[in-house]
């Protein structure tokens, strides 16, 4: 299974990327980690030319929710990516309004996903061994 892991153009750690690439790799991921503060262009035509089977999208800096709002909605609207599974976690908002705030709008605007960073690693792994084992999340 090939995966992209990135974070979103405002987003310059890259500690969390390291991580879950290191992660997905142990679960057998070939991965493709496009770093920090990736422009949506960059995301998206990545993705476009590599057909990745899973985008994991990550934040740190508490604006992972207003960046992710933005470019689900480009890569929904690009037709090589729109059934493409696409999660997003870590802190999403920086106001104490995390995942659980969050959550419901960026699922309608796309997310097949939203992991809240309080929640730890075990959901994401969840998915994750779904996902792999062809069972529809």
């Amino acid at each position: 299974m090939h995966t992209v892991v990135t974070s979103t153009s405002s987003d310059a750690h890259t500690w969390n990327l390291i991580y879950l690439e290191l992660l997905l790799r142990e679960w057998g991921h070939r991965v493709t980690n496009l770093g920090a503060c990736v422009p949506d262009e960059l995301l998206i035509g990545s993705c476009r030319e590599q057909r990745p089977d899973l985008i994991v999208i990550s934040s740190v800096n508490g604006h992972g929710a207003n960046d992710g709002l933005r470019v689900i909605r480009q890569l929904r609207g690009t037709e090589e990516l729109a059934r493409t599974p696409v999660v997003i976690g870590g802190k999403l908002g920086t106001a104490g309004n995390g995942a659980a705030a969050w959550a419901p709008q960026l699922r309608e605007a796309g997310f097949d996903a939203v992991f809240d960073e309080s929640e730890g690693i075990l959901p994401f792994r969840g998915y994750v061994e779904r996902l792999t084992a062809g069972v529809r999340v």
